[in-house]
């Protein structure tokens, strides 16, 4: 068999010159680069050349391998080299996906250990990982990819949503492709997502039917009623509820932890930013405005005399309202659904979560969670930002 190509891997300590030494010496021999990888870990360099002759013909295994030996051994670098007679030999034809992690207090060796051999017993192979948390270690991007077609990735999916939760260590399973760095719109779902509240049970509570909303609010999260009528059912129990209180429940709502920097960082790399929510407009507008997004959509309660009839005007935002909704953003935006990320926590958000390119169920029920591309379920708000490959939300606030 002929050696066409010529596997060259030098690794130790880093220092400047490294590559162009290497490639001086390769560039004597009519070299042309197939394939060339380079990564570095606490100061420990491991650089790697495909190469064969222009002209594809065989290597001189002994003039090139004494070129490269001389060569490393003045840059204090161990040499590895194999001659290989095709690229069959070092690359793989399987899919690709990246497996990216997020601990913000930090990634554990067992976790890793699970996600490593569930990855291994997949038949999945690891080409590289990167520390995306410089002088940390609360954020990986793991490369992967099948060693051959027809990978269950579903299945593989579930068993990850359980080595999550038993770590308590976020992770996605993210296609690796162009568009996962190209998000440019986010689009929030209010309640128990933007903010830490369900809105419409703290009207209730203060109305005094706060246990009867709560009830219904659940069964409607879970799936277990019908969005549509469960939110005519719950909105018929405030009537009478003076419009005054709804100003005093707004003083008390607080924002999930790490929104406003999630919301600073994307604004900032000049994403656009959404709310499509179930709840109510008096609340999603108010914090349109005091974060600067671009959209609010919600439903609108029918006030008179100063107190709510118990009736919602206009058409119900549903869940399927939510999945049109999205997609008219991305129209109106001039923006391919595969850059859109859509966050939620409920049952009536998973037609919107399937629609958008990154659907993420966010500290959400189990159904949810189930049943979206994406979950983070320990996380603040602002860990996804590591899912869309932005390092963190300090380099942008």
């Amino acid at each position: 068999m002929k050696n066409n190509l010529a596997l060259i891997t030098l690794s130790g300590k880093d220092h400047p010159g490294i590559s162009a030494e290497l490639l001086s010496a390769l560039s004597q021999h009519d070299i042309c680069i197939e394939d060339m990888g380079q990564t570095l870990t606490h100061g420990l360099l491991s650089l790697s050349v495909l190469v064969r002759h222009h002209d594809n013909s065989p290597i001189d295994q002994s003039t090139v391998l004494k070129e490269i030996e001389k060569t490393s051994k003045e840059l204090d670098m161990v040499l590895d080299c194999k001659f290989v007679t095709s690229k069959d030999d070092v690359f793989l034809k399987g899919e690709k996906y990246i497996v990216s992690c997020v601990a913000l207090s930090g990634i554990s060796t067992e976790f890793l250990r699970d996600v490593t051999k569930t990855l291994a017993e997949n038949q999945i192979n690891i080409q590289r990982i990167n520390n995306i948390t410089e002088h940390e270690f609360k954020a990986l991007d793991i490369f992967v990819q099948a060693t051959k077609a027809g990978c269950d990735w579903e299945s593989l999916k579930e068993k990850f949503i359980t080595i999550s939760n038993t770590h308590k260590i976020d992770l996605a399973l993210l296609k690796n492709d162009v568009w996962r760095r190209n998000k440019r719109l986010i689009v929030f779902d209010m309640d128990s997502t933007l903010i830490q509240s369900e809105v419409i049970v703290e009207m209730a509570k203060v109305h005094n039917v706060g246990e009867k909303v709560h009830d219904i609010t659940e069964k409607a999260m879970n799936g277990e009623y019908d969005f549509e009528e469960s939110l005519k059912q719950r909105v018929a129990l405030l009537k009478g509820l003076k419009e005054d209180k709804l100003k005093e429940i707004l003083g008390e709502i607080k924002l999930t932890d790490g929104v406003k920097e999630f919301i600073q960082a994307v604004k900032s790399l000049g994403y656009k930013v959404a709310i499509i929510s179930g709840g109510f407009n008096y609340f999603a507008k108010y914090f349109k405005d005091q974060l600067g997004l671009d959209y609010a959509f919600a439903n609108e309660l029918e006030i008179k005399n100063g107190e709510l009839t118990g009736n919602v005007q206009g058409s119900i935002v549903n869940a399927e309202k939510k999945a049109l909704l999205i997609e008219m953003l991305a129209q109106q935006e001039n923006i391919k659904m595969e850059q859109v990320v859509a966050i939620g926590d409920g049952a009536n958000d998973l037609p919107m979560l399937a629609k958008a390119g990154l659907g993420i169920a966010f500290h959400a029920k189990d159904v949810v969670k189930k049943n979206a591309k994406q979950h983070m379920s320990h996380g603040a708000m602002d860990s996804i930002l590591y899912f869309l490959g932005i390092p963190g939300a300090k380099e942008y606030n």
